[in-house]
């Protein structure tokens, strides 16, 4: 078997072989068909394995989805800069993240989606018609493996664009009619049911492992645990306030493309069921479970750990991961080294609670605003790089202190400038996910495989879901303490009402997956965006009362940003890029767009 992470090696060793002279001059090309393609398990799972390599490789982008929401503030020449002043347009193709103005960074490229697609489509059609040439236990496994991976394309555009033409069958021009090819949108509902649909038929097979260990032969590749993880988060994203209504979060649309145009609780059961299916089935260490360092929780050595449900291999130097070069501080032990693109603002750094569990904005919690930074909880300190701070990575021969303060007498280059370098506009940096072994600026050097989904989502989506059909019940009481006792919190207060406990909910998850990707989505489900994203954000200033010799008292005031901060309801969801509308006329464009 051949293990997915050695995917791009194995394409090299190809490479190499079809450089070699004496290959290319013995070889008749003309018997390169789909008879040799499909002839055994090893050459169909180079194919597969190539639909594995198209999995986006989130590290290696310098703009990500925090950068499109409040918890993050990001340079002026990303397509975030742009999408924060309300400009998104249907008529560019631009899918990359500089400055482009198709939505939310490249994951809207339709082009792209549609050819993964196309691929899984090939992929299963050819297994199935050259069944005879592999075995009954290949060939289960890895249908289901290719149907999981298009059920994944499927769901990362869905949540952008709403509802998608549903394609299952490898479409050639040359040989179907065009009336065929071009097939119109299906429905928000439609897409959101297929894809469900394909990933519960997945767990109901158990043709795949629930999980892949480190060291073993295919870890990487689709897990029992990954499938039903994104049925429940799908579930879960359909049921949400922003579709699971009568007029969608993107407004009022006749085609029934944005959302559901109705209401009904029972899509929240749904989502709760899936979640608490993987709890009874495959949670409380069978095999999943909270992995207990959070801190070391990414770290190359922990990959596979007992919280990953789904990630992309990545392998060091070779398909490797330049993470680092973008975020956490930009000046290290004096040398420049980031790009620092990922800067928390005051919004975000206020959500840390305090040790003892409560908010700062409750009085007896002893918080004091000239000494923000101490006595936070243990996760601010784990992944908040705030004025101060020591840090050290394994990198490094000893630890710097971080400082952001405007600092006359003894500045830094870290200094906060609200100006256009790469240095923080906020005072604040982190290091929630950087590779402590790798030092910046090396290039695509680590090894970190990206985790796509973990264990504490599963608890936090039952935690919501379940929280939204039953109140806060028991059941929902457990997933949120399981998930605030591992981050050395105690347990929320009991006689909690629905609406409070769906706060704290929504308060633990901007915490826990910050920097995840994740706040996007819950900022969009949730239709907040239209509140957070069209106020001004904030970072922190500090300043010394006597500047001149810092004999005085050194003032923390959060100050504005003045960065653009425009959000209009079409915005819920990208456009349908025009060119493709251009294409197929059986398009329909989203609404307001």
């Amino acid at each position: 078997m051949i293990r997915i992470k050695h995917i791009i090696i194995t394409c090299l060793v190809c490479v190499c072989m079809a450089c070699n002279k004496d290959f290319l001059e013995n070889t008749n090309k003309s018997k390169l068909t789909d008879d040799m393609q499909w002839s055994g398990e090893g050459n169909a799972d180079l194919f597969l394995n190539d639909i594995y390599s198209a999995l986006p490789n989130y590290w290696n982008q310098p703009e990500n989805l925090d950068n499109f929401t409040d918890d993050n503030d990001a340079g002026f020449y990303y397509t975030s800069y742009n999408w924060k002043q309300g400009i998104v347009s249907p008529a560019s193709s631009d899918y990359t993240v500089w400055g482009g103005i198709t939505g939310s960074a490249d994951l809207t490229n339709w082009p792209t989606t549609f050819n993964n697609i196309r691929k899984c489509n090939t992929f299963i059609a050819a297994v199935q018609q050259y069944a005879s040439n592999f075995s009954e236990a290949w060939r289960n496994k890895r249908l289901d493996e290719a149907r999981f991976l298009r059920a994944f394309f499927y769901s990362e555009l869905w949540q952008h664009v709403g509802g998608l033409p549903i394609i299952t069958e490898p479409m050639d021009r040359r040989k179907d009619d065009s009336t065929e090819i071009y097939k119109a949108r299906n429905t928000f509902a439609e897409t959101a049911d297929f894809i469900t649909s394909e990933l519960d038929a997945i767990v109901k097979g158990q043709h795949l492992n629930v999980k892949y260990n480190h060291g073993d032969a295919d870890a990487g590749r689709a897990t029992l645990g990954a499938a039903l993880a994104l049925k429940g988060w799908v579930e879960l994203y359909a049921a949400s306030p922003a579709f699971n209504a009568a007029t969608p979060a993107a407004g009022i649309d006749p085609n029934k493309v944005a959302g559901y145009n109705n209401y009904d609780p029972q899509r929240w059961a749904k989502a709760a069921a899936s979640f608490k299916l993987f709890i009874d089935n495959y949670g409380n260490g069978k095999p999943y479970e909270l992995f207990p360092n959070q801190a070391t929780l990414w770290y190359e050595a922990n990959e596979y750990n007992s919280e990953v449900v789904w990630d992309r291999q990545v392998v060091a130097n070779i398909m490797g991961s330049s993470f680092e070069q973008y975020g956490g501080p930009v000046w290290i032990l004096g040398n420049y080294y980031t790009w620092g693109n990922y800067n928390p603002t005051q919004e975000l750094v206020d959500q840390f609670q305090m040790a003892n569990g409560k908010s700062i904005t409750d009085p007896a919690s002893g918080y004091d605003k000239q000494q923000p930074y101490k006595n936070r909880e243990k996760r601010f300190y784990d992944w908040i790089v705030y004025d101060g701070a020591p840090y050290k990575m394994d990198w490094m021969d000893r630890t710097d202190t971080i400082f952001t303060r405007i600092d006359k007498v003894r500045p830094s280059k870290n200094q906060i400038d609200f100006g256009t370098d790469d240095v923080s506009n906020t005072g604040y940096y982190f290091k929630k996910k950087l590779n402590p072994l790798v030092r910046p600026g090396g290039g695509a050097v680590s090894g970190a495989n990206f985790i796509y989904f973990r264990y504490v989502e599963v608890l936090l989506g039952y935690a919501e879901a379940q929280n939204e059909v039953a109140g806060p019940d028991g059941t929902v009481y457990n997933a949120m303490h399981l998930v605030r006792q591992r981050a050395g919190l105690p347990d929320l207060p009991a006689g909690l009402s629905k609406d409070e406990m769906r706060e704290a909910i929504l308060h633990e998850r901007r915490v826990e997956l910050c920097f995840e990707q994740k706040r996007f989505y819950d900022i969009v489900r949730h239709k907040i965006a239209n509140t957070v994203m069209n106020v001004d954000k904030h970072g922190m200033m500090i300043t010394n009362t006597s500047p001149n010799d810092n004999k005085g008292v050194w003032k923390y005031e959060p100050v504005p940003l003045n960065h653009p901060h425009v959000f209009k309801p079409h915005m819920y969801l990208n456009p349908i890029p025009q060119d493709v509308i251009d294409r197929n006329r059986k398009i329909v464009q989203n609404p307001g767009y």
